[in-house]
């Protein structure tokens, strides 16, 4: 964005004053506050009439030559500062910080805040179901330091991770603008996210330590826990904070101490497994199936919501502290009647973090304090509810939560006895404080009310005393009050009257007694409007000087709605508490897929056992398209994520070790923007699943080695099982196409064969879905490609094709062998006698020589066919 020319000695004080304002802010669209509207010149008019479809028009700029000019009503300006944000600009709001009415000479004008879509603090602008993260990175030789801050709940987060993990610890986060060093570029990968470029010395860790010590007000940064292995993070936090004031010149005071999160302490998941898992976004963008966190989801306050997707991206590691979620949950899983109490209360409470924000920012409108002071209200509710729970005394958790409950009376007894029971959306729409919270506010009111009802009344007094039937009592901002009279009834006019305006078809007149009233009228309301401000302002500090607090409460709800949220659903879908264990095994009795079973009517889904452990940690799952096979594998990954982010899972019983990572390649994709085919993304997911697993991984493997020719895959196939058998040894579920990896469990000896049922009648196939032991023979894709519809032509030549394969010869020139007698019975066809016999046999009521017999008469008969 081109910056407005240096001021000119031609230029209007307005415009002078806008090119100073704009010059510090080269890179924002710059809002200038005039009156009602906030206006934009030069580029910024050009860029803004384009991205919002504004008329673009042209202002006086004295001597100079017009500038271009387009403008928003400042009572509008939210929707059009959400939609240049979702494009990615910047937006400086610049307001008049003194009263027109007290200015001498041109109004004073700064710049308050800088909307990015990192740094966001307007309700209407942000998704109240996640967080709205802005993030700063900083590369080192083997690691890279993150920090990430919430503007809008003052939420401060500091992490140091490996490099290869990186770009899974960004994609966690779903930052909307990532802070970056000009030496870093753009890294890691961020598509579709804002970049910002700092200069280098912004992220020194030293220049930040003093920052924070300072913010803090602490001898060093020792008092945040932060240590010599958080030098990275430490960077990024520097570079991070000072971005942010540059942004919000009027600081942060909601900024939470930093949050450290160790590594290890939770499960990094790649975007391949985000997606493949479908745990926040489907799969296909329209028309698919809901997501895991759609599913799991039913909380009831904001707080709740982003909590929730925090969780479910970070899986912990750490056994005692998903036993700890584990409790919690079962508590209320086991007392229904007192987890209904417990979301009924939640119930109503309204987004107290950002609401917290908002008014320590001073941002917040008399609306969002009756927010807060009716969210409080439901507090002594909730700790009600939570006593009742932790009395059960088999939750730590839960025990902690109640002794740490905080009502905060003090503010709710405060603001409950400052505002009126529907405080208005701005200052100045209605009144704001309560009858008999001010006493010179009350006075002031019975003015203002007072005068109102004397003008009230003039209207049909003058009627009465003038004759004149359609004389109306009017009101202007311009004019003021006025007494109007229509040109048939001037002459009835008195003498008194004072003509003020002519219009085309009426006078307008004022009489000194309406202009002793209207000095009345608007003095009071004047009077009513700084009272209410001040009375505004008082609350405000009292909300900041409870923040800490109502920030600590906020948290406390969050987790509350979350783990109510796992308890209703574990207890409406049937889900099992897992038992956590710190071996290497995955046993799960009909395990479902939460997403699948939701989706078909109940009862119709088909569970099944998946078990792996040291003894047999390598499944090779093989059967047809359709059968099943990626939703085993998406359900048993499920299974441990859900597990380890603290929820109960859908299976009839569990036992999980705990892993340290999930890997999944399922389905197949291309690149074709960075030139990679589907074979080559395939390949490089593959790769980094190989170089990143260790023993306490879980890997899901669907189909390696399928862009290229058959040989070559299934050598690729091969080696890579191989290699996660020998090498990696981690628990792995790999499904394949290619049968003839069953022999692989010939060889290594934590491998087992399992096979996705199908039962086959002539050329048709029934898919079971069930798992069981044992390896496929044939992949049945002719089968699956007659089911899709392809022309029965087209099918027949397929079979004999796969015949002459099958036989080992060329497919050109080659006569294929001759089609089945259909006259013959096989003996798996539906009316053959043995098969007849077969159904009717009881073998439990059967003794061991009639069993012989039988099998004897049966082969008798085959031999005769």
């Amino acid at each position: 964005m081109t910056p407005p020319a240096k001021p000119r000695g031609g230029d209007t004080p307005v415009i002078r004053q806008y090119r100073e304002i704009k010059a510090a802010h080269p890179h924002a669209i710059l809002f200038f506050r005039m009156g009602d509207f906030y206006e934009m010149f030069f580029d910024d008019a050009e860029l803004a009439s384009r991205e919002l479809g504004l008329t673009l028009t042209t202002r006086n700029n004295g001597a100079a030559a017009s500038v271009p000019l387009a403008g928003v009503p400042v009572k509008a300006a939210t929707e059009y500062i959400r939609k240049l944000v979702n494009r990615g600009h910047r937006v400086a709001i610049c307001e008049q910080v003194e009263d027109p009415r007290q200015a001498r000479g041109i109004v004073r004008r700064a710049v308050v805040e800088t909307v990015t879509p990192g740094a966001v603090l307007s309700d209407s602008l942000l998704d109240g179901n996640r967080n709205n993260f802005l993030l700063a990175c900083l590369r080192g030789t083997t690691e890279a330091g993150v920090a990430t801050l919430d503007v809008s709940t003052g939420e401060f987060l500091l992490e140091t991770v490996a490099l290869d993990d990186l770009a899974p610890t960004v994609a966690r986060y779903a930052p909307r603008e990532v802070v970056v060093s000009d030496r870093d570029g753009a890294s890691p990968p961020t598509a579709g996210v804002v970049i910002t470029t700092r200069d280098p010395w912004e992220f020194d860790p030293a220049t930040a330590a003093e920052d924070l010590a300072r913010r803090f007000e602490l001898a060093g940064v020792t008092g945040l826990g932060i240590d010599d292995t958080d030098r990275l993070a430490l960077g990024a936090a520097g570079a991070l904070l000072r971005y942010a004031d540059e942004l919000l010149p009027g600081g942060l005071p909601h900024l939470r101490r930093p949050a450290l999160r160790r590594a290890g302490a939770a499960m990094p998941l790649d975007a391949m497994t985000r997606r493949n898992l479908e745990l926040v976004e489907p799969l296909q963008a329209e028309g698919g199936a809901p997501t895991v966190l759609q599913l799991m989801d039913v909380t009831l306050t904001p707080m709740g919501s982003r909590l929730i997707r925090q969780w479910l991206l970070a899986p912990l590691t750490d056994r005692e502290a998903v036993e700890a979620r584990h409790d919690a949950v079962d508590v209320l899983v086991g007392d229904a009647r007192g987890r209904h109490r417990l979301r009924d209360a939640l119930d109503g409470v309204r987004d107290i973090e950002r609401l917290a924000g908002r008014c320590a920012t001073h941002r917040a409108s008399p609306r969002d304090l009756g927010h807060l002071r009716d969210s409080l209200s439901r507090l002594p509710d909730v700790q009600s509810a939570l006593d009742g729970l932790a009395r059960r005394d088999t939750s730590a958790t839960l025990d902690t939560l109640a002794r740490d409950f905080d009502l905060q009376a003090e503010l709710a007894t405060t603001l409950d006895g400052a505002l009126v029971e529907r405080p208005p959306l701005t200052l100045g729409d209605g009144d704001t404080i309560r009858p008999g919270a001010d006493p010179d506010l009350d006075e002031s009111r019975q003015l203002r009310d007072g005068g109102k009802e004397f003008i009230a009344g003039l209207q049909e007094r003058e009627r009465d005393r003038t004759g004149i039937p359609s004389l109306k009592v009017g009101y202007n901002r311009v004019f003021g009050y006025y007494l109007e009279v229509t040109r048939t009834h001037r002459d009835r006019v008195p003498e008194h009257y004072e003509r003020r305006r002519t219009l085309t078809n009426a006078e307008r007149y004022v009489t000194p007694e309406l202009k002793e009233y209207e000095a009345r009228v608007l003095g009071a309301e004047d009077r009513v409007l700084e009272l209410e401000r001040t009375g505004l302002e008082r609350l405000l500090a009292a909300v900041q000087s409870s923040l800490p607090r109502l920030q600590a409460v906020a948290g406390h709800l969050a987790t509350l709605d979350v783990l109510a949220a796992f308890a209703d659903v574990a207890d409406a879908a049937d889900y099992v508490r897992p038992m956590m264990t710190d071996g290497l095994e995955l046993d799960l009795s009909g395990c479902r897929h939460p997403v699948v079973e939701r989706m078909l009517p109940p009862g119709k889904f088909i569970a099944n056992d998946v078990r792996l452990d040291d003894a047999a940690r390598v499944m090779l799952l093989t059967g047809p398209n359709m059968a099943g096979k990626s939703t085993i594998l998406r359900q048993a990954g499920l299974a441990v994520v859900l597990a380890q982010a603290g929820s109960f899972v859908p299976a009839r019983a569990a036992r999980i070790g705990v892993v340290d990572r999930v890997f999944t390649r399922v389905g197949a994709s291309d690149n074709l923007g960075r030139g990679q085919s589907t074979f080559m993304v395939e390949m490089s997911e593959a790769s980094a699943i190989l170089h990143a697993a260790t023993t306490r991984s879980l890997v899901l493997l669907d189909e390696i080695g399928r862009g290229t020719s058959t040989f070559d895959g299934v050598a690729i196939a091969w080696s890579v099982t191989e290699y996660l058998h020998d090498v990696v040894g981690a628990k792995t579920i790999f499904a394949t196409h290619y049968h003839e990896l069953t022999q692989l469990t010939e060889e290594l000896a934590h491998a087992c064969n399992f096979n996705v049922a199908v039962r086959e009648r002539g050329d048709t196939i029934t898919f079971e879905h069930r798992l069981v032991p044992g390896g496929s023979d044939r992949s049945y894709g002719i089968h699956v490609a007659r089911l899709a519809g392809l022309p029965e032509p087209v099918v027949t030549r397929a079979h004999q094709i796969l015949r002459v394969l099958e036989s080992g010869h060329r497919v050109a020139g080659v006569v294929p062998p001759p089609e089945p007698d259909p006259s013959q019975l096989g003996l798996f066809d539906g009316d053959h006698p043995v098969m007849e016999r077969l159904r009717t046999l009881d073998p439990n009521a059967m003794t061991p020589l009639e069993a012989l017999e039988t099998l004897a008469e049966m082969k008798r008969q085959v031999e005769d066919q």
